[in-house]
């Protein structure tokens, strides 16, 4: 038989402590299980990327990201509660048409609830939205009033207002509206509500974040448009925000001859038979991909953000993306006619359209004309300089496959093709002239100051309708674009102003087949 077992006066004590002290033991495991949760659950979240996968090259084009967001973006609860905290700016909609953002709707037929251009990517567990090439080039265009627009992936923006979409994006950075103690309920107000340890890091990370990304765009690009006149809907200046933002030269140290640089969105149709062509508006590259690689700068992404994929994928889209054909019917005759005109005064710069589509040939096409031969307002090319082309080539994708090789400073415009030209007015590359018809008088004669923002599609004239306006009057509706404010002016390109006016109506009536 085994001997009886006898507890000691100690082992009683040790029993009682072990008795007393379980509670605590259970409350430190419990919270030493929530603890680890709460930091898997954080870990989990601030770790999570991503993009979404648009198998339609189109809405890969019009949504996809380029790689903007990381470095550019603001989160995207945040982008959906803007417009209720500011209605005064959003003209009381719910949504970015204010600004002249294009929304499409989904298959259910609800508005999608970002517009086109704007892409969206998860980065440290936040949703970032910003823009990509669709931004700048999607438009639309109407037959006439009343009708509902037609949306043309590649053709110019023409309803964009980029610069009154950045400077009110850039005042937010100091109204108390975007105080956390503001801005967090109208987030949950249009979204679910946060979690615990989401509310925790939006507070300690996410807003300051944004706050100072703000601030830091304010303070860079605010002294840069108080210099500058309004852009107005349709236009952007291509590379002097990015002398005072990544490039961080003071605005105040810009020359006043470079610091106005704005200009037309252009269109990207058909890019295939333009490689080895001058391209942007000045022609100082002649490389599509290094082309792409600055415009999708321009739009936001950085060396280390940039989705060379992505890019990619809209890039080879372009090389044969058609524009759609022109609506209208000029006369067949007058047509012919103009068409014989056009061969001897214009092919030879711009290329020549046939029945079987526009024909890029031509002996001076792509080529760059001097800006004293030329005779347009120099401002656009006067904003590209040469200490700016050496900071591309030091600063930027240096030492990489993809640092830039092309890039030229030139003396003057290049010789556009002239594809979808029915969908790309106002003209010139400052959009400084309303119409084809306009184009074709001497600049004394030609519109001084005329309405942008339509999209109704001119087809006696060419272009969009642009009714006269007076700059020193308040707009009800479009943007009263002044030709004589520094960087809008409608001089040069005389070619064909000299014609006698049988001629000039022939030649149009052939220019509005393009």
């Amino acid at each position: 038989m085994p001997e009886p077992y006898f507890v000691t006066e100690v082992e009683r004590q040790l029993a009682a402590r072990r008795k007393k002290w379980q509670p605590l033991r259970i409350l430190l495991l419990v919270i030493a299980v929530v603890i680890a949760y709460l930091a898997l659950t954080a870990l989990v979240m601030l770790t999570r990327h991503g993009t979404p996968r648009y198998e339609s090259i189109v809405q890969h084009f019009k949504y996809g990201s380029i790689g903007s967001e990381q470095e550019s973006g603001i989160p995207y609860r945040v982008w959906m509660a803007l417009p209720n905290l500011f209605p005064e700016i959003f003209e009381n909609r719910n949504d970015y048409t204010a600004f002249g953002f294009l929304y499409e709707k989904d298959a259910r037929g609800r508005q999608r609830d970002l517009p086109i251009g704007v892409s969206r990517r998860t980065v440290n567990g936040v949703d970032l939205i910003w823009l990509n090439c669709a931004i700048c080039h999607t438009g639309t265009y109407r037959q006439k009033a009343g009708d509902p627009p037609t949306i043309v992936p590649g053709m110019p923006s023409n309803n964009l207002h980029f610069e009154s979409f950045v400077r009110f994006i850039l005042t937010t950075a100091t109204d108390e509206r975007l105080a956390p103690e503001t801005l967090m309920p109208a987030v949950e107000a249009v979204g679910p509500r946060f979690g615990t340890m989401e509310r925790l890091a939006w507070k300690s990370v996410v807003l300051p974040r944004l706050r100072e990304g703000l601030l830091l765009r304010f303070n860079q690009l605010s002294p840069l448009l108080k210099r500058q006149p309004d852009w107005g809907p349709g236009r952007v200046d291509t590379f002097n925000p990015y002398k005072v933002g990544p490039f961080k030269i003071p605005a105040a140290s810009l020359t006043d001859a470079e610091v106005i640089g704005a200009s037309d969105f252009p269109s990207i149709f058909e890019q295939g038979p333009r490689e080895g062509m001058h391209l942007h508006w000045d022609g100082n590259n002649t490389s599509l991909a290094e082309r792409n690689l600055s415009a999708a700068l321009g739009a936001g992404v950085t060396p280390e953000t940039v989705d060379h994929g992505a890019i990619d994928r809209v890039a080879d889209w372009l090389l044969t993306l058609k524009p759609p054909p022109s609506p209208f019917s000029p006369d067949p005759s007058a047509v012919e006619r103009g068409r014989a005109v056009y061969m001897t005064a214009c092919s030879g710069c711009h290329g020549f359209k046939e029945t079987s589509g526009y024909v890029f040939k031509g002996d001076a096409i792509g080529q760059v004309d001097p800006i004293d031969k030329i005779g347009t307002d120099r401002a656009r090319l006067d904003s590209y300089t040469e200490e700016f082309r050496q900071r591309q080539f030091g600063e930027l994708f240096a030492g990489t496959y993809y640092a830039f090789k092309n890039f030229r400073k030139t003396d003057g415009y290049a010789n556009m093709p002239l594809d979808g030209l029915w969908l790309r007015g106002p003209y010139l590359h400052n959009g400084s002239v309303p119409t084809l018809r306009d184009l074709l008088n001497p600049p004394d004669q030609r519109p001084v100051a005329f309405l942008r923002n339509s999209d109704v599609v001119d087809g006696v004239n060419g272009g969009f309708v642009s009714p006269p306006c007076d700059p020193s009057q308040t707009q009800l509706t479009g943007f009263c674009y002044d030709t004589s404010q520094t960087g809008n002016h409608n001089s040069g390109h005389l070619y064909g102003t000299d014609l006698p006016a049988a001629q000039k109506g022939d030649l149009l009536a052939y220019l509005l087949t393009f």
